[in-house]
């Protein structure tokens, strides 16, 4: 079931993984290869390095980690319907994809609940007038004042 599997059924790993949908574009996922974060068979690879119908494909992406039975070949990206048929998971990387997300729901990211980054131009006149004493404070006694005053 070689899905315009180019050359005789011979794809590279860079082009699986786009046309499988794990990464958005083909340099993505040779850069994750090269930093190690899939491995084929347990060994760490390059991504040149042509998938087999059987391979077992180990990647990481972000916090969730996979492991992958490579199902049938493509170097064509096509919808996502047609990606789910390349590759099946495997029962314990759903378990702990499962059991990650549900460790994350209950105890999630403190980081994670910041909205925003840098305060927008508004935000930082909001900060500033909360921050700055009011122009009424100017006029108050002061130590200068009083020694004028007492000489």
């Amino acid at each position: 079931m070689a899905h315009n599997a180019p050359e005789g059924g011979r794809v590279r790993l860079d082009k699986w993984l786009w046309a499988a949908r794990f990464y958005k574009t083909r340099s993505l996922s040779a850069e994750e290869i090269d930093k190690g974060r899939v491995r084929v068979n347990g060994a760490p690879v390059k991504p040149a390095r042509e998938v087999r119908i059987g391979d077992l494909v180990e990647l990481r992406a972000g916090t969730v980690q996979r492991t992958l039975v490579v199902r049938a070949l493509s170097g064509v990206r096509g919808p996502a319907t047609a990606a789910a048929l390349l590759y099946e998971e495997t029962a314990e990387s759903v378990a702990q994809r499962l059991a990650a997300a549900e460790q994350r729901r209950l105890a999630p990211e403190p980081a994670e609940s910041i909205a925003q980054g840098r305060p927008s131009k508004r935000d930082r006149r909001e900060l500033d007038a909360w921050q700055k004493p009011p122009a009424e404070w100017n006029d108050r006694w002061s130590a200068s004042l009083d020694q004028e005053d007492g000489e």
